[in-house]
């Protein structure tokens, strides 16, 4: 039995220690399926938007007294998870023409009901490709024929290939069910750790706030730092700079991007450091050093060996709230490993119910990826209360959200009946058009409603590299 979107999303409240009381300031709209799916996608996505959302008016309450209504409806909820958006009405091709899954040699072309023997390849940086192109003995660059790349995982068994490439540096699952993945190591270091972790590591006084005037939006004022690249980061951030924050993306010049970043830096300021070298770095702690939260999506350990682990920061910005963002956790066999939304999906046993429930032959994807974007509006929700904790209490806060572990969430949401019933796919009325730039973009306005100071997005999306490394002057 399915649980009411409302005690979904209280359950992830209460887990934050927060008061509720202010649940009745919230209304959700709108029941599952909204998108063609078996698992309660519409709900995962209302509720982790909602929980956001509100916990930004309360924190406006608390600075200011205004206390908002906040509404989120489940289908504008979930369609603003799907990511679509057109650049001068040109919709971008999010995904490399290698990605995807392919069946292997033991067994993948047999169909999923044993799970086994196929693997999903996410391909859309090059240098993925090209390591996957080289483990597989096939010339790399982007040329290379998809079925060249089927024939030759024909030689390989899917978990051998998964270790292989993981050893390798690359980005590779296997398809998995929920048995075999609850069976794993990697699942019960995952299920040990909250949804959203919430931990003080370290004493600092309540950082002083700038004054709320009654018209601004609750954050407004409040200085974050994203240190983020792909979906759930860059949805963090852009969250809370549709609630009122000063938002910097900061990029590395050297490193890609996908051109989702489009899509996800509106609201931002958009600025480079390289790390590799003191100016970078010390452009960066100047900026912590004015920052009330950061928020990194880089794999566990990447930063700390640029002098940024979260103790490094705790020293540097004492009072600061660290986000951090990881595929599988920081516990466990795989906490360096990297992944993406699609990959745990496959990893974790949803393509291989999905495709169950579906009667498909092959694995079969989740409509949207709702694990990564879920997983930033959690961030988002976790920033916030480690900020009201801090604003109450003091202390250095770190948050860690995990795709594992919010996708560990969605499966205990409980399935859809008639789920692949949904009605057609429907954006009309929630698009907004906006200059950025890269051009006239069109894409989704935010699901969630404020009664009085609406969530906007004041800021266009710019490319990397647009402003200054610095806080703008107040």
């Amino acid at each position: 039995m399915m649980p009411n979107a409302m005690r979904a999303l209280e359950s992830i409240w209460q887990s934050a220690g927060l008061s509720t009381g202010a649940l009745q300031h919230l209304t959700m709209t709108g029941s599952d399926p909204v998108l063609p799916c078996s698992f309660a996608v519409g709900t995962a996505a209302q509720t982790a938007l909602g929980a956001a959302a509100l916990l930004a008016t309360e924190i406006g309450h608390q600075r200011n007294g205004l206390r908002q209504q906040v509404r989120v409806d489940m289908r504008h909820a979930a369609l603003e998870c799907f990511g679509r958006f057109s650049i001068d009405g040109r919709t971008p091709e999010l995904w490399d023409k290698l990605a995807g899954l392919y069946g292997c040699g033991d067994g993948g072309v047999s169909g999923v009901e044993a799970a086994d023997g196929w693997v999903r390849l996410h391909t859309n940086f090059a240098h993925h490709r090209d390591g996957v192109l080289c483990l597989l003995g096939l010339p790399i660059g982007p040329d290379t024929p998809r079925d060249c790349v089927t024939s030759a995982l024909k030689r390989w068994r899917a978990f051998d290939f998964e270790d292989a490439a993981a050893n390798a540096g690359l980005v590779v699952a296997a398809l998995r069910s929920f048995d075999e993945w609850d069976r794993h190591p990697q699942s019960a270091a995952v299920a040990g750790r909250p949804l959203v972790d919430i931990e003080k590591i370290g004493d600092a006084p309540p950082l002083a706030l700038p004054a709320l005037p009654r018209d601004a939006r609750p954050l407004h004022g409040m200085r974050v730092l994203d240190l983020t690249r792909i979906l759930a980061g860059p949805v963090a951030g852009r969250t809370l700079a549709a609630y009122g924050a000063e938002v910097m993306l900061v990029n590395a010049p050297h490193l890609p991007n996908i051109d989702a970043i489009i899509d996800t830096s509106r609201g931002k300021l958009s600025a480079l450091a390289d790390l590799r070298d003191a100016a970078g770095c010390d452009g960066l702690r100047t900026l912590l050093r004015d920052a009330h939260v950061c928020i990194q999506g880089y794999r566990p350990g990447a930063l700390a060996a640029f002098g940024f682990a979260p103790a490094d920061v705790a020293q540097l910005r004492p009072g600061i709230v660290m986000g951090s963002l990881s595929a599988y956790g920081e516990d466990g066999p795989w906490a360096g490993r990297r992944g993406f939304d699609s990959l745990v999906q496959t990893a974790t046993g949803f393509n291989h119910a999905e495709a169950l429930a579906a009667g498909s032959p092959q694995p079969k994807a989740l409509p949207m990826q709702i694990v990564d974007i879920a997983s930033g509006y959690l961030m988002a929700f976790g920033a916030q209360a480690a900020l009201l904790r801090q604003q109450r209490d003091g202390g250095t806060w770190h948050v860690r959200v995990s795709l594992a572990r919010t996708a560990m969430r969605l499966r205990g949401l409980g399935r859809v009946a008639k789920g692949f019933d949904a009605p057609a796919t429907d954006f009309s009325g929630l698009m907004e058009t906006q200059i950025s730039g890269y051009g006239e973009l069109t894409a989704m306005r935010h699901a969630a409603e404020f009664s009085h100071t609406p969530p906007r997005w004041v800021r266009p999306s710019m490319p990397p590299g647009t402003h200054a490394l610095a806080w703008p002057s107040a």
